[in-house]
């Protein structure tokens, strides 16, 4: 395979991937929808960073180590499961009834507190260093640094979620008015509280 056979090859399949519906979807949507386009902007930039930097892991090797030790992977799974099992019980049993600029609650804090939202939510899930970690290596051509070139692979995907994600937010803002009333409100807490419940449960289950 040569390098542009490669870029292409890794940028299709990136693609498919990136439309795939799944907890970052989820969440890009669900700020997107009650807290507006900048907060929602903000969660997928986060999003954005934390593949970044599980990217940048794997390419230098240090991603492998989920991989080698079963002892890493498993803190680093139940870390993440409690923290989106914790955020999804939040968001089911205290469902907003609106968002207005001036609340202070920690999970409406404001752009950057959606960054961080969207950062920790994938830094602390290890299925996303895995995922680099065997996915990179197929769309290496022979005779490249893995390092330079997995980082370059790494900012593509990137690039290719924050691009749908715009697609997303940018697909809210007709029916704002309609997603902020109070039931609908409560109502995209709830799901994507238990989608978070889910995909926590889903982690910890898992067996590698």
């Amino acid at each position: 395979m040569t390098t542009p056979e490669a870029l292409i090859a890794f940028t299709l399949a990136a693609g498919l991937l990136t439309l795939t519906p799944g907890l970052d979807t989820a969440l890009v949507i669900r700020t997107a929808a009650a807290e507006g386009p900048r907060r929602a902007a903000g969660a997928a930039i986060g999003i954005g960073l934390g593949c970044l930097l599980w990217g940048a892991a794997a390419s230098f090797g240090v991603g492998a180590l989920l991989t080698a030790s079963q002892t890493a992977y498993t803190v680093l799974k139940w870390v993440g499961a409690l923290y989106l099992a914790w955020t999804g019980l939040r968001m089911i049993l205290k469902p907003r009834e609106a968002f207005e600029p001036g609340e202070t609650r920690a999970v409406d804090a404001g752009p950057m507190a959606a960054l961080r939202r969207g950062l920790l939510t994938n830094l602390l899930n290890p299925k996303v260093g895995i995922f680099y970690v065997s996915f990179l290596p197929q769309f290496m051509p022979v005779g490249v640094d893995p390092a330079r070139f997995g980082l370059l692979l790494t900012t593509i995907h990137v690039v290719e979620g924050l691009l749908w994600f715009a697609l997303l937010i940018a697909a809210t803002v007709p029916i704002a008015g309609l997603l902020r009333l109070p039931v609908v409100v409560r109502w995209l807490d709830r799901t994507t509280g238990l989608v978070f419940v889910a995909f926590g449960l889903r982690l910890a289950l898992d067996r590698r």
